[in-house]
């Protein structure tokens, strides 16, 4: 595994699906900042026209279409299709996660928690799901929601530090004493 963070403006992301995943991919995509992710749905449930509204495309994804694309999340296919439609993908070297089908995986997404820039993050390789949502709970008990302001206040710090010309080392450094000063870690 190589963890890496994407930012989702720079990037053609897309989304396969009909139902219950693909509303819950939909959401944690757009948690993330996918703004501009197309939907497509050859037959959406209700849930996913209303989330997706109008990025969705009532069918599957072309060639064309997905010679545009760079991340695909495919959910709620049937099997058969799911790994058809992550061949075509590949073919038009587009990244593929397939929704609970590691062997058709380029990827595959990591239990997480947010607070506002705060991710936080769990991953088992796909070993046990069941072990990183529970390490997810775990974080989401100890990092509360009151983290999103304290980052911001580290943010509004360092950019003062930055701008006043601290170098990245004494930055790191300042950034430790306040934490360990406002107590916020063990």
């Amino acid at each position: 595994m190589i963890p890496i963070a994407l930012d989702p403006a720079h990037l053609s992301i897309a989304l396969v699906g009909r139902g219950d995943l693909a509303v819950r991919r939909f959401g944690s995509l757009r948690a993330g900042g996918a703004t501009a992710m197309t939907v497509y749905s050859d037959a959406p449930r209700p849930l996913l026209v209303q989330a997706a509204g109008d990025r969705l495309v009532r069918r599957l994804p072309t060639d064309a279409d997905l010679a545009a694309i760079r991340l695909l999340w495919i959910a709620d296919l049937p099997p058969d299709a799911a790994r058809d439609l992550a061949a075509q993908a590949r073919a038009a070297k587009v990244l593929v996660n397939v929704e609970d089908d590691r062997p058709n995986c380029d990827f595959h997404n990591v239990a997480q928690v947010r607070r506002g820039d705060l991710l936080l993050t769990a991953s088992t390789n796909g070993a046990s799901p069941g072990l990183a949502s529970m390490v997810r709970e775990q974080l989401e008990r100890t990092y509360t929601a009151d983290w999103a302001e304290r980052l911001e206040r580290l943010r509004g710090r360092r950019a003062d530090w930055r701008a006043e010309g601290r170098p990245m080392d004494e930055v790191g450094r300042r950034t430790r004493a306040a934490v360990a000063e406002e107590g916020w870690l063990p």
